[in-house]
């Protein structure tokens, strides 16, 4: 197997005048989102170049704090994402959403490391990267789970409030919608499946080839990281909704929704 080409900084820099392509297209098109996409570009080349010293820092000096603390910082960063772009949430449902995804978060990556792969959870080789996929995805699908639910609520409202003086409990009202911000959640990720080897290979196959690891080692690798992906998007969007939804009324069957 041949060893990984390395880029110079010439080489590298050629990608980024693909980047006139869109922005040619962009102005034909009357996109008005030039600078959002330079602001884009600039801020993953800055978080990506700086990620890959501190990687390499904790790589060359392991230690199970800076894993933990790297980790942390991921958990932390997801959390506050999702609540920024959702300031309707009540502080329960904040909680709801913060818990869910740290517990099932590290709940997949701890099953991943330690009984699937077999490595130390404080292994950073492994526990870095694969936390950055599970925790990243599942921070997306809550944030698209929120949006559906939040469309919901506010374009039903009055059919809500309808059938809650017709009798209807707010567990009843509530759960379809529910049940429906989940299913648009799950969607991205397993249309994302179908396509999987026939029409696209993933990110973490196609680097593992690269790096001079073999097609079918690096299969089975994907295959487990779709898997896991899969059950940290379902069950951080579920217990997300589930236990959240319930603060949206109180005792007495009251709706409590959101503006």
């Amino acid at each position: 197997m041949n060893e990984i080409i390395q880029l110079n900084i010439l080489q590298f820099s050629l990608i980024y005048l693909l980047l006139i392509l869109v922005l040619i297209l962009m102005k034909k098109s009357k996109i008005s989102q030039s600078k959002l996409l330079l602001l884009g570009t600039f801020r993953m080349s800055l978080q990506l170049v700086l990620a890959g010293f501190i990687l390499t820092a904790i790589f060359e000096n392991p230690h199970p704090l800076f894993t933990i603390a790297y980790v942390a910082a991921m958990v932390i960063f997801s959390i506050t994402r999702i609540l920024r772009k959702n300031p309707w949430l009540n502080s329960s449902f904040r909680w709801s959403v913060s818990l869910s995804l740290t517990l099932t978060g590290l709940f997949i990556l701890g099953y991943f490391t330690q009984i699937v792969i077999g490595v130390s959870l404080f292994n950073p080789q492994y526990t870095i990267p694969l936390a950055g996929m599970i925790i990243g995805n599942a921070m997306t699908g809550i944030t698209l789970a929120l949006k559906t639910f939040h469309e919901s609520l506010t374009s039903g409202r009055n059919r809500m409030e309808t059938l809650l003086n017709l009798g209807a409990s707010p567990k009843q009202i509530l759960l379809p919608d529910v049940n429906r911000a989940l299913e648009t959640a799950l969607l991205p990720t397993m249309n994302s499946m179908l396509g999987m080897g026939i029409i696209a290979l993933p990110g973490m196959m196609t680097g593992q080839i690269l790096s001079g690891t073999s097609p079918s080692t690096a299969i089975l690798y994907q295959i487990a990281i779709m898997v896991a992906i899969t059950a940290a998007v379902c069950l951080a969007v579920f217990c997300s909704l589930h236990f959240g939804y319930r603060s949206l009324y109180n005792q007495r069957n009251q709706l409590n929704l959101p503006r």
